[in-house]
């Protein structure tokens, strides 16, 4: 604390010692006085025994006292402030720097999933403060739309634009612009590879994860499977949330349970009351607990009510002392 800031303590303290420094002298005052200083008095012991003066008297000495009283509560009341009482505050940091790759299978029978998905996420980017969402669909190959970036503005353009591909008739629909430059379709492993390549500055301590939606039937020879795919991501520290709406008790959907878990991310089946949403929901929940910073205990000074506390015993001390000396 810089000097300048003991002042104010410095001027309480010195009020008070001035009051009971007035105070005292107040009550020996009599003591010291000169024979001219009063009127004399013959067989002032007389005067002293009556009622009326004992009673003044035993009322002057009472106040005398709660002088000495006050202005030593005062004085404790001025060091214990002088002390710097500190007041302690639990601090749980937030932490918004999330990476979060929307990787979309959009084969047929993905469309309803996959709008889903991108009806939900136009609908959040309204409450995202400093994550970045990046886009890669996959089908016969991998496409990505947009790179992790936190432009909602750009974000919220492109996944309206994707969605709106899903209505199509009878014009080329932007989901299959690159996606089908290959034999087979969703190609799961190569998607989620192609996904997890797009996360960039490794360096910087950011949580990284993947929504990826996906049916898990894979038709064709990829060149990565779910699990290899899975390997690489979790090498990068990035965390896989898979999204089936479909999933069953098959192996190759138990593949993709495995895969997703060893990452240290989730599978989700969509079934009954379960919705994209929920999922997604509890994605950012674990995502938020994963980049959780250490909890901080903060002191800070807390002296106003020891300050209070000094300026009204120091003002009852000058009210006493003046009815004192009445």
């Amino acid at each position: 604390m810089a000097l300048t800031q003991f002042w104010p303590f410095a001027a309480v303290a010195a009020a008070v010692v001035v009051a009971i420094l007035i105070g005292i002298w107040w009550s020996r005052r009599g003591e010291h006085a000169e024979p001219g200083d009063g009127a004399l008095v013959a067989r002032a012991e007389r005067v002293r025994q009556l009622p009326s003066v004992r009673r003044a008297t035993r009322r002057r000495a009472i106040a005398l006292a709660a002088i000495v009283l006050i202005g030593a509560i005062a004085a404790g009341a001025s060091s214990v402030v002088s002390a710097r009482p500190m007041a302690e505050q639990t601090i749980v940091p937030e932490n918004n720097s999330r990476d979060i790759m929307l990787c979309l299978d959009v084969s047929g029978s993905m469309t309803d999933t996959d709008k889903e998905v991108l009806d939900l996420f136009i609908e959040l980017i309204d409450g995202f403060e400093g994550e970045r969402i990046g886009l890669t669909i996959f089908n016969a190959s991998p496409v990505q739309l947009f790179p992790l970036t936190d432009d909602y503005e750009f974000v919220r353009e492109h996944l309206a634009s994707l969605r709106g591909s899903f209505d199509y008739t009878d014009v080329t629909p932007e989901h299959w612009i690159g996606t089908l430059d290959g034999p087979g379709a969703s190609l799961i492993g190569d998607g989620l590879a192609a996904c997890a390549l797009r996360f960039d500055h490794s360096d910087l301590d950011r949580s990284r994860s993947i929504i990826l939606a996906t049916d898990n039937e894979p038709a064709g020879a990829e060149v990565l499977s779910v699990q290899e795919a899975a390997d690489y991501s979790a090498s990068r520290d990035i965390r896989v949330y898979a999204l089936n709406p479909i999933q069953g008790a098959s192996e190759v959907g138990e593949g993709l349970v495995r895969a997703a878990q060893s990452t240290g991310g989730e599978a989700y089946a969509l079934r009954g009351t379960t919705t994209v949403a929920d999922i997604v929901d509890e994605v950012q929940q674990q995502e938020a607990s994963a980049l959780q910073g250490e909890i901080e205990v903060v002191q800070t000074d807390e002296p106003t009510v020891w300050i209070v506390i000094l300026f009204v015993f120091v003002l009852v001390a000058v009210v006493v002392m003046w009815r004192v000396r009445l």
